[in-house]
């Protein structure tokens, strides 16, 4: 089998990430805070150390887009019953209405152009290439 350019593959996964956050768009969620929010919805509740761990950011870094996440409502802040010396975050009502909301965009987009581009056996090749790229990601 015939070598592949690995530099293909990530090109055209950036390219379609890209594309599907500029068709959710609203102004009011980075990618980043989308992230958050999907571990948050996911997980449950936690602190902010166990989610800066998941995301893999520094505290600084998650210490801002909690405050965003904060100041639009769609996180909550209790303290940690298993430590009073920390606060456990949550994904609110509003939060997750939010989460969804631009999922659902980028699914339909995502449905659209598949359906609009690729024949169904190149759609099936594509279900199969998310699979195996999932694998790798965990």
């Amino acid at each position: 089998m015939a070598r592949r350019d690995e530099g293909a593959i990530l090109q055209a996964v950036l390219r379609l990430a890209r594309r599907m956050r500029e068709v959710a768009d609203d102004g009011a969620l980075t990618g980043g805070a989308l992230a958050l929010l999907a571990t948050l919805h996911r997980d449950g509740a936690m602190s902010a150390v166990a989610l800066a761990r998941r995301e893999g950011l520094q505290p600084q870094s998650l210490s801002r887009l909690l405050t965003r996440l904060d100041t639009l409502g769609l996180i909550a802040r209790s303290i940690d019953p298993a430590d009073a010396r920390r606060h456990a975050i949550a994904i609110t009502r509003t939060g997750t209405e939010t989460f969804m909301r631009q999922m659902a965009k980028r699914r339909a987009w995502l449905a659209d152009k598949m359906a609009e581009r690729l024949s169904s056996e190149e759609q099936e090749r594509l279900f199969d290439a998310a699979a195996l790229m999932l694998r790798m990601a965990v």
